[in-house]
């Protein structure tokens, strides 16, 4: 098993193997039911085997998913996005986080006829050779053209952007701070707006990855509340409720670099993923999703915080309530973490220790009510052993 979906590190109550899923209750192939806090690592925004979006896949299925030519919904598709996110003037589709990513990096090239780009130090933006965490098997030429700066320090990002002269074509950025292992680090808007302003000095791109954020903090971008608009953003994960899709939105000073580079895929132009996503896309609005995440969201971090007051446990809840993370204080092994998941999950919660978790819209105030009760037997067993 390989990838962030190998459970050989993680508690053993985890399972590897899983049989089915329905709302935000999961089942493994051992007939164990869980209430979902991963939600497959994000993709699940709506619940597993949404019967709106299942409907779409279905009735696109039915007519034709893989063909020589894309579908009329890929065009469908396009307009949805463009007029939902508010940076958006185009749409182009692939199949994973990774390939949005670096389509973006790619796009920012192509128009500025750049080399440097600017990520955070320790952030995510996917598995390919330029930016894999793991750099076994790359070259360090696959990176020699990165520069990093620390989130929530624009001294950093203008300091690094110095050292590259006239060079740099982009700056990454995630939506806060969710590196692995770490508490997470809501974005400060006064540094998000500087990245803004020093993006439209240098005449470089401003890419925000919103692979793993994106329609779970706000439907327009995840930065659409504080009003900083990127020029290119990448999507995957909840874009179309676990089906296989991503995209690439653009403003259009850079529709003329993605359209003289050359991207592809065999299934990239799958019909069946967009229309779920058209289904996921309208189901988000419709259901007020991203309103009800929060509400779900909140009574858990509540009810963990008085669970944990309780039984004399200090922990830290970071991040936005619709994807959370909890640490122990001093808990630097994550011995405390990995127990308290290995309880939770034996009592039916599946979380994580070291990953920040998710919350979907079909978590009501009862699944809340039942995982919490499955806190409550991990922080007492935590308490034996601190």
């Amino acid at each position: 098993m390989y990838g962030h979906q190998n459970v050989a590190r993680l508690p053993a109550a985890l399972p590897q193997f899983l049989e089915r899923g329905e709302g935000c209750h999961i089942w493994d192939v051992d007939g164990n039911e869980y209430v979902d806090f991963m939600c497959s690592y994000g993709p699940i925004v709506l619940g597993h085997r949404h019967a709106a979006v299942e409907a779409a896949a279905e009735d696109q299925r039915r007519r034709a998913d893989c063909q020589n030519g894309p579908g009329a919904v890929m065009v469908e598709l396009a307009e949805k996005l463009v007029s939902v996110v508010d940076h958006a003037d185009w749409a182009l589709f692939a199949k994973n986080g990774t390939d949005a990513t670096t389509t973006c990096v790619t796009v920012a090239r192509a128009t500025t006829q750049r080399r440097k780009v600017l990520v955070a130090e320790g952030a995510y933006h996917g598995a390919a050779p330029w930016c894999t965490p793991i750099t076994n098997g790359t070259t360090p030429e696959d990176r020699v053209h990165l520069l990093h700066y620390r989130f929530n320090d624009l001294k950093s990002a203008i300091a690094a952007a110095e050292s590259a002269g006239d060079d740099v074509a982009a700056i990454v950025v995630s939506p806060f701070k969710h590196d692995a292992r770490f508490d997470q680090e809501l974005v400060d808007p006064v540094f998000a707006a500087g990245l803004r302003e020093l993006c439209d000095d240098l005449g470089a791109a401003l890419i925000l990855d919103d692979v793993r954020c994106g329609f779970r903090l706000a439907l327009g971008g995840s930065w659409e509340p504080i009003g900083v608009k990127p020029d290119l953003s990448a999507w995957s994960k909840a874009i179309a409720n676990g089906y296989p899709l991503a995209a690439v939105l653009g403003n259009d000073r850079f529709r003329p670099g993605a359209e003289g580079i050359f991207v592809t895929g065999s299934f990239w132009f799958s019909a069946v993923p967009m229309a779920a996503s058209i289904a996921t896309i309208d189901s988000l609005a419709r259901e007020s999703a991203v309103a009800t995440m929060e509400r779900a969201g909140q009574r858990l971090r509540d009810g963990i915080a008085a669970q944990a007051a309780a039984h004399g446990l200090t922990v830290n809840q970071t991040g936005p309530v619709q994807m959370p993370f909890m640490t122990f204080e001093a808990d630097h092994d994550y011995r405390l973490a990995s127990h308290w998941t290995e309880i939770a999950a034996r009592h039916g919660a599946y979380f994580h220790p070291m990953h920040n978790w998710f919350l979907s819209a079909a978590h009501t105030d009862a699944d809340i009510d039942r995982a919490l009760e499955a806190t409550e037997a991990a922080f007492a067993s935590v308490a034996t052993i601190a």
